[in-house]
């Protein structure tokens, strides 16, 4: 047996012996529905980490097992498919093709690191601000890390950054951490954002606009990207005379003048996708959902004369992505319905965790804490976002306490992986370059993760508490 059927059987047997485990072992206050869809979600969570096969088919396979065993209605398992959060995401990832079909996003690039990109701290700060700059057009962190990986790529090449190097692992690391952090503020920038206030209209009915969501975690942004920026520049430390890129600023200037004068195709594409950042900012006026202004840019992207890309191109979108989000949706909602999340819920909701919850602030450290755990464990977010937020707000209606704050603060922290490649997306793409091993992110991982619940707790305990989020 080669190694790759054997990786394939192994993960397989492991996933089949959680969903046994799960089913026998968990006590009989669960349903037969309950313990079957936990066993089920084991079994998610074992192949989405392992990925001894596409995302996609596992979410397949997950999706048959839910309608075979009839955990639920049918209904309630396909009403992923129907949710408006997928369908934003299918416009966002056609809205980043069309993009792509210009040279707008490349031009950006170019000239930022032309200005900026000769020193090594210029270098570094360049890399990360690209990827925040993305977020407000582009939704998804593995397409935004894949578009900077290639500029990256080339200016090791030109830097001549030799393996093992600093400068290597702090531009890699620079990508990572960058496209991480890049998903903060941005209800659109990430799937667990998405997933995040659709969890909270359902069960909770609550809403969180695209303003809200930018108002909520603004200053947790603005404190991440510098001192991720300094974190890396400290771990990573250049000798001056290696801190000097010119030849950066002279390989940008040269692809600048290849890709010629700014033309009108451009232009039409950055007013569309002005007038589209426009229309989520004023969500509060207009009442639409976030997928109502994403479509309306896809059309005025690939209509004729109007737009700017042709729509054969653009409907070439990653369907694993579109599947992932989509059952990992139904997941969470038959996850409520089969009663496994109230059962969970009831036994936290013991004195002592109770007494926690109702305390607002130390609810928010509490559930910060465990995300970051829980994430873990459980190394796709999409699937660790479905699985605690309707825990968590089940256990806050238990404590009688709105929900927002804490089901908030645990779908914004589950984005936070820093120190497994298998946390994040940009991680993995970082990873699967070759040019940085999961040892290198291991020490800055772990003083990111620090970063990042500090910063969520300091603004839980100031703008939070300003604002009455908490």
């Amino acid at each position: 047996m080669q190694t790759g059927d054997m990786k394939v059987f192994a993960s397989f047997a492991l996933a089949i012996a959680g969903f046994i485990i799960m089913f026998f072992g968990l006590p009989d206050t669960f349903s037969d529905s309950a313990k079957i869809m936990t066993g089920i979600i084991t079994l998610g969570i074992v192949l989405w980490s392992l990925e001894p096969i596409p995302i996609g088919l596992t979410a397949i396979i997950i999706l048959l097992l839910m309608l075979l065993f009839q955990v639920a209605d049918s209904s309630i398992i396909f009403s992923g498919f129907s949710s408006p959060a997928t369908y934003l995401i299918v416009a966002g990832m056609m809205l980043a093709t069309a993009v792509n079909e210009t040279a707008l996003i490349k031009r950006m690039t170019y000239n930022i690191l032309k200005r900026w990109g000769s020193h090594a701290k210029g270098l570094l700060g360049s890399i990360i601000v690209i990827q925040q700059i993305q977020a407000f057009f582009i939704p998804s962190t593995a397409v935004r890390s894949a578009l900077v990986l290639p500029v990256s790529a080339m200016i090791i090449e030109t830097t001549e950054a030799k393996p093992d190097s600093n400068l290597r692992k702090m531009i890699m690391l620079g990508v990572a951490f960058g496209g991480v952090v890049s998903g903060t503020a941005i209800m659109t920038a990430a799937i667990g954002n998405i997933l995040t206030v659709e969890l909270l209209d359902r069960f909770a009915g609550i809403k969180i606009t695209y303003f809200q969501w930018f108002f909520y975690a603004f200053p947790i942004w603005a404190i991440l990207i510098p001192a991720i920026w300094f974190l890396l520049l400290k771990i990573f430390p250049l000798p001056k005379e290696q801190q000097h890129f010119p030849e950066i600023a002279e390989e940008m200037e040269l692809r600048i003048k290849e890709l010629g004068p700014v033309n009108k195709r451009e232009i039409r594409c950055l007013l569309i996708l002005l007038f589209l950042v426009g229309l989520w900012l004023t969500e509060p006026l207009h009442g639409m959902h976030p997928s109502t202004p994403a479509l309306i840019g896809v059309v005025l992207m690939t209509l004729p004369k109007i737009g700017i890309a042709s729509w054969e191109p653009v409907i070439k979108i990653n369907y694993n992505t579109v599947l992932l989000l989509s059952v990992t949706l139904s997941m969470g909602y038959v996850f409520v319905d089969s009663g496994a999340a109230h059962i969970i819920s009831e036994y936290l909701s013991v004195d002592w965790f109770m007494e926690l919850i109702r305390r607002p602030f130390l609810a928010v450290i509490l559930v910060i804490v465990l995300a970051q755990v829980f994430h873990k464990v459980i190394s796709n977010v999409s699937t660790a976002v479905v699985v605690l937020v309707p825990i968590i707000i089940s256990v806050a209606k238990n404590a009688g306490i709105d929900p927002l704050a804490v089901s908030f603060a645990t779908g914004l922290t589950c984005l936070f992986g820093f120190i497994l490649i298998v946390e994040s997306m940009p991680n993995l793409l970082a990873h699967s370059t070759g040019m940085i091993t999961q040892k290198d992110f291991l020490k800055p991982g772990l003083y990111a993760t620090l970063i990042s619940i500090g910063a969520t707790i300091l603004i839980a305990a100031t703008w939070w508490k300003w604002i009455g989020l908490v």
